[in-house]
């Protein structure tokens, strides 16, 4: 079929927001904001005659490494070629800006076109959620995304990605949480409000009862009825915790990439990534 690639811009976002919904996805306009002012030259979308049918997003952190992410295609037009050819734009869009890695947390349907294009294996991610009565009445305490918790971040995640964590900060005050020990940051986390749950990511901590600590304050802050975490699955106690708290598996990631893999960061300290989209 014809169809025909070029530059996602913002008029595009209600398409986008369309294949998410088809898809079930839980991005809202902000996250789309996030893409297009992160990388303005490396978001596309696949376009026929009825309009546009696939999206792909990516954003570079710190030139160390990109994310490829919303790889979405109408399922009308499935099966014809456009995901590939979107991923394959996004990747030669990378590789002309000289970026040495690209990463992507993959479901297992599009694991094996990932694989064929050169991604391999980094590590396990399980998408927890949990679905209770929701509650009523505001949230007052609001926190702030400070230079320590980037700095942090950066070790951990292995690149700076403090435009993205500031851009969610502002827009969701109340789930930025930190503990402290002995003077010294801990942990720390984020959260955004989804279009159909709250999602907490980034969850990092230094120990177990420091996630324990930010999971529970999170949970206090939500008013939501439903919560996602996508928690790594080696940590040492972020799948614990998530059961003890009640929460259920709903799917398998994995983290892949292409290329060297040079900075992959510290993810024994992760809990929880800030989602499959921005990694």
């Amino acid at each position: 079929m014809d169809f025909r690639l070029r530059l996602m811009t913002p008029d595009d976002i209600p398409a986008g927001m369309r294949l998410k919904e088809i898809s079930g996805w839980n991005q809202t306009r902000g996250d789309w904001e996030r893409f297009l002012n992160a990388s303005p030259a490396g978001c596309f979308v696949a376009e026929t005659g009825t309009g546009v049918v696939g999206t792909a997003t990516t954003i570079c952190y710190e030139g160390r490494f990109a994310w490829i992410g919303m790889v979405l295609v109408d399922p009308a037009f499935r099966s014809q070629g456009i995901g590939t050819k979107l991923l394959e734009k996004c990747i030669a869009h990378l590789d002309s800006c000289g970026i040495p890695s690209m990463k992507l947390d993959a479901t297992p349907l599009g694991k094996p076109l990932y694989q064929k294009l050169g991604f391999v294996t980094e590590y396990e991610i399980e998408r927890w959620q949990k679905l209770r009565t929701p509650s009523s009445g505001p949230v007052t305490l609001a926190g702030r995304v400070t230079s320590e918790m980037l700095d942090q971040d950066r070790e951990i995640f292995g690149a700076d990605r403090s435009a993205v964590l500031r851009s969610i900060g502002r827009e969701n005050p109340e789930f930025v949480l930190q503990c402290r020990s002995q003077g010294q940051l801990s942990g720390y986390c984020l959260g955004r409000r989804g279009a159909l749950a709250d999602h907490i990511g980034p969850w990092v901590a230094r120990d177990g009862a420091t996630a324990r600590t930010l999971l529970d304050k999170f949970l206090l802050r939500s008013r939501a009825a439903r919560i996602f975490v996508d928690g790594i699955k080696s940590s040492p106690w972020a799948i614990h915790l998530l059961r003890e708290q009640r929460f259920q598996f709903a799917r398998s990631l994995t983290r892949m990439y292409r290329g060297r893999n040079d900075f992959p960061g510290r993810p024994e300290l992760q809990s929880a990534i800030v989602g499959p989209e921005f990694g």
